[in-house]
């Protein structure tokens, strides 16, 4: 049989090879991720008997027929996915997978990070890279019975950020914050970095460390084989709260988490309510860490937001914009406002909401 087994390689764009994809993934009780930038086939007697894909370094949309496994066609499609993988200039891989198939990629060279019992798996191609991660990050611990933590998005910095890191910084002997790193943002990662770096320059006992690829992006979290939203949701939190409480908390000695209080996204509000409970449960033999909510600071009645200030940019407000935003951060949109608008003669319309922003 293996003979007449075919890989090919199948670009988003080719319509029907990507046709026949989702239908294939649909017999075998997935969806496909449209965020998959190319896929493998495996094909015989020109039918799909296994496909996975590549979304940046993530593996996903991986599928058998149930007749072919054991055969070794996983471990040749991971191969495959993997040398695809290199080829886009990326060595550091994920996957998401089913719990039942975690054996398979263990044998595939992949090892679990953290995972929802019974649902999902979070793997790498490492078996130690996570490990040196803390203690990389080890090395920015500092001295002190209160020490603090923030992740955010910043897209963009706003006073409110600032203020949240402000009132954070004030409550702790030391203060990390860590900057998500995904470019599905409306502001590129490096920009928001800068922005952040500067808005908070004036705060001594502040560390801004760069983004991390283990802060788990909810845009980039499968939901291919989990059918129901809500579980999506339980899961990507469970996981994602995983690892920051058993691998990067602990190596920075963080006893709290700081966020903004979310009185507009129901996912993000419902978040938050979890967080009490992962960083806490005795059932997780990593110390615990206490959440603490910070009231969002407001303008004229109103909690400022990131979406608010993209909405105004849209809108060219930049007057009201600068009453929510930094200096830096109100130099920086004016002068990319102003190149934007010398290029084209529309505005960008492009409103992107993340979970967790202020």
């Amino acid at each position: 049989m293996y003979n007449a087994t075919i890989f090919n390689r199948v670009k988003r764009s080719d319509y029907k090879k990507i046709a026949d994809i989702t239908a294939f993934l649909r017999k075998n009780d997935l969806n496909i991720d449209t965020t998959v930038e190319e896929f493998i086939t495996v094909t015989h007697d020109n039918e799909i008997v296994a496909c996975g894909g590549i979304a940046d370094n993530i593996i996903k949309c991986v599928a058998i027929n149930e007749n072919l496994r054991g055969e070794g066609i996983a471990l040749s499609l991971a191969t495959e996915l993997v040398n695809l993988a290199y080829e886009r200039h990326h060595s550091h891989l994920f996957i998401y997978t089913k719990t039942q198939n975690e054996v398979l990629f263990r044998q595939c060279g992949f090892f679990p990070i953290a995972s929802v019992p019974g649902i999902v798996v979070l793997m790498e191609n490492s078996r130690c890279r996570l490990h040196r991660y803390s203690e990389q990050l080890a090395k920015s611990r500092q001295p002190g019975d209160k020490i603090g933590c923030i992740i955010m998005n910043a897209n963009p910095f706003t006073l409110g950020h600032q203020y949240l890191v402000q009132q954070a910084a004030a409550q702790c002997d030391w203060l990390h914050l860590f900057l998500v790193k995904e470019n599905t943002s409306k502001f590129p990662y490096a920009d928001r970095l800068k922005l952040v770096t500067e808005g908070t320059a004036s705060i001594p006992n502040l560390t801004v460390h760069p983004g991390s690829e283990y802060m788990i992006s909810r845009a980039t979290f499968p939901c291919y084989f989990i059918k129901e939203q809500g579980i999506v949701d339980n899961c990507y939190t469970e996981i994602d709260l995983k690892i920051f409480r058993q691998y990067l908390a602990p190596a920075l000695g963080v006893t709290h988490r700081f966020v903004g209080t979310e009185p507009f996204c129901d996912v993000t509000s419902k978040y938050n309510a979890d967080m009490h409970y992962w960083l806490s449960t005795p059932e997780l033999d990593s110390p615990p860490i206490e959440l603490v909510e910070i009231d969002r600071l407001q303008h004229e009645g109103t909690p400022i937001s990131a979406s608010w200030v993209r909405r105004l940019l849209v809108k060219k407000q930049m007057d009201m914009i600068a009453n929510l935003v930094p200096e830096c951060t109100y130099n920086y949109l004016k002068n990319n406002h102003n190149a934007r608008n010398r290029s084209t003669d529309t505005p960008s319309t492009e409103s992107i909401t993340t979970v967790g922003e202020l």
